[in-house]
């Protein structure tokens, strides 16, 4: 080959690398440019999690994003969000993010609605406007959602309930539910865990001591309430079926708080002894109308499981350890009684 056909192969192969480098800088820069909006880590880790509420918008997404500096880079995100059509697919709920997550798996995420359950623990709650508070707190809707459907008199009598004894249809345990359940889809997935818990043996328990599961609830709030130590629960069973098998007032300390609403109260007196309501136990025999606080199921089993006794009478430990006395005799429970009381007065504990 000629040197003069040699020149224009070496422009030519010059012209062919030029144009190559070229396309991959291109290239290049598109392809971080990609990596950088889609697959590069933009998580920051400073959340765990984030909330779609319903009917919100992408705007409101992008605001909450930004206010609890979830991201590295906002922009990027939005840039790979309005690309994929996040807005028109927002799925309400609550999402868990953790850092190092790139934006179209987060994006993906939220399209999906594959949001990241709550776990709602619950026992103990005084009253149905507490629960409708702690709900309200760990979920989309308001309490005043809540208290509507729980106090739905259709809906609650439907399944055997009334306003006062609802409550009891709530079992205390550990759920994993949607932030964004609905009140109703709530109360139906409770009143279904509810029958579940109630199965045959825990009825036929309390069929055994005459009582029904509401009964049973009731009367294991009030065990509940008086012991400290889940050792005395079934004594204290024990003594409240005594009294009510005998027909003898339950005279229970925590229903007379309940009924005062007071639950500062350190010391029961005359004063709040006299007030006219259903759930003070001093006046009106039996079990009061409903709960006077959500029990623990080991409450619940405590009564239904209850320590074969004769006591009639308990009164706290003087020394405040939390334990009680109890006594058969009503002489007993006086002298149990005055240590209790000289022990209170020693302390100036006169409310």
């Amino acid at each position: 080959m000629s040197t003069e056909n040699k020149k224009p192969l070496k422009k030519n192969t010059k012209i062919v690398l030029g144009i190559a480098i070229v396309v991959l800088l291109i290239a290049g820069f598109y392809g971080i440019k990609l990596y950088s909006t889609y697959f590069a880590p933009n998580v920051s880790g400073k959340t765990a999690y984030i909330f779609v509420r319903t009917g919100s918008s992408f705007d409101q997404l992008l605001k909450e994003l930004e206010e609890k500096e979830a991201l590295n880079n906002i922009g990027s995100f939005q840039t790979a969000a309005e690309k994929m059509n996040l807005a028109n697919n927002l799925k309400p709920g609550r999402y868990a993010v953790k850092e190092g997550m790139n934006n179209r798996t987060l994006i993906n995420k939220i399209k999906a609605g594959n949001q990241d359950a709550v776990k709602l623990k619950f026992q103990n709650i005084r009253k149905k406007e507490n629960f409708a508070a702690y709900l309200a707190k760990n979920m989309e809707s308001d309490s005043l959602a809540f208290i509507k459907v729980i106090d739905s008199a259709a809906l609650i009598e439907k399944y055997g309930f009334n306003s006062d004894n609802v409550y009891t249809m709530f079992v205390p345990n550990t759920y994993e539910l949607y932030w964004n359940i609905s009140p109703m889809d709530f109360f139906e997935k409770m009143q279904k865990e509810y029958v579940k818990f109630w199965n045959d043996e825990r009825k036929r328990k309390a069929a055994a001591l005459n009582l029904n599961p509401i009964q049973v609830t009731i009367l294991a709030s009030i065990v509940d309430s008086e012991a400290l130590y889940d050792k005395e629960m079934p004594t204290i069973a024990g003594l409240y079926l005594n009294r009510l098998n005998r027909g003898i007032l339950l005279q229970a300390d925590p229903t007379v708080i309940f009924a005062n609403d007071d639950f500062t109260v350190k010391r029961v007196t005359n004063a709040l002894l006299a007030v006219n309501s259903k759930y003070n136990t001093y006046k009106y025999a039996g079990l009061p109308p409903g709960p006077i606080t959500m029990p623990s199921i080991k409450a619940i089993d405590a009564v239904l499981n209850p320590e074969k006794n004769n006591y009639i009478y308990m009164c706290a430990k003087e020394d405040f350890s939390g334990y009680h006395n109890f006594a058969e005799t009503q002489a007993q429970h006086e002298i149990n009684a005055k240590k209790y009381r000289e022990a209170l007065n020693k302390r100036n504990i006169f409310k």
